[in-house]
């Protein structure tokens, strides 16, 4: 990136890339008095600590944390369809998206259908090397998160959620690498560990609901805001259900990320807003010249 900035002329000093350990260097952008504002992506927990460094100086910090995002199927949806958007969402990028919406919340006529569907949907996936044009599912960033997603799967049998596919053991054919199974989860608990906090792989929690009044209860039930999802009969009682879920964005009927609105979350999962227009005002300060 830093290549293509010099590449094109842009002026020297508009764009710095400065390298190194974040622990290192964040704390000392953060706080440094010269720096007018602070714009991070990452982990909860380093979000805290860039906004503590950065009070002293009472700068603006936009950030856009983790997420434990809800996805609300209502009972007369199309449930295969709704039930891939949903399976396939979560296995994008090996689970590795802050947006991924990783509880999955469903009536209880409709419960079974739906985990059968989800168990078929995520053995489809190919896990294995990149370069191998047949895989469709890679390794994780790094030896580190496979522990930590492994981890939190031992965590949720530990709890009593359903094995519905995948769990710790390697992928079919890999006896080495980063790799982990697309898990399903069923029969959690919106308490348990593994609903609650973010793994940050390729783990869905499916959890059954009375109604869509608990299904949004439960879905707003999180220290975390950034992404949603709801797929209903059309989009009109998609909306309904979309509006009254705390989050940042809402996909509804199966749509997709969108550069051009804008990105963000509340609650733990920060504040302000990337992509869109509104991104932009991030970056400015109103100054107003009265006469």
């Amino acid at each position: 990136m830093a290549e293509i900035f010099a590449a094109i002329g842009l002026p020297a000093g508009v764009f710095n890339l400065v390298t190194g350990p974040g622990s290192v260097i964040g704390p000392i952008m953060s706080s440094h008095p010269d720096v007018d504002m602070i714009s991070f992506t990452g982990s909860t927990r380093a979000g805290i600590q860039v906004a503590t460094a950065a009070a002293p100086t009472v700068k603006r910090v936009c950030q856009e944390l983790g997420g434990k995002s809800p996805y609300i199927i209502a009972r007369d949806a199309d449930l295969k369809a709704a039930v891939r958007y949903g399976v396939e969402d979560v296995m994008l990028n090996t689970g590795q998206t802050c947006n991924a919406l990783t509880r999955m919340f469903i009536h209880k006529s409709r419960y079974e259908q739906a985990v059968n569907i989800a168990r078929k949907i995520a053995e489809e996936n190919i896990v294995g090397d990149p370069n191998d044009s047949s895989v469709t599912m890679g390794p994780m960033a790094s030896a580190s998160q496979k522990q930590i997603v492994l981890k939190y799967i031992k965590t949720g049998l530990a709890q009593g959620a359903r094995l519905v596919t995948g769990g710790v053991d390697m992928p079919q054919g890999l006896d080495s690498g980063a790799y982990v199974k697309p898990t399903i989860f069923a029969d959690v608990s919106n308490k348990m560990i593994i609903s609650r906090e973010e793994i940050f792989g390729p783990v869905l929690c499916m959890i059954v609901c009375d109604d869509i009044e608990e299904a949004i209860e439960m879905a707003n039930d999180t220290v975390y805001g950034l992404s949603s999802g709801v797929y209903a009969k059309n989009k009109a009682s998609a909306l309904k259900i979309a509006r009254r879920i705390r989050a940042g964005q809402c996909y509804i009927q199966g749509s997709y990320f969108n550069l051009e609105a804008p990105f963000g979350g509340c609650k733990q999962s920060g504040n302000g807003r990337e992509w869109g227009d509104q991104a932009m005002d991030e970056y400015i300060e109103i100054k107003s010249i009265i006469a």
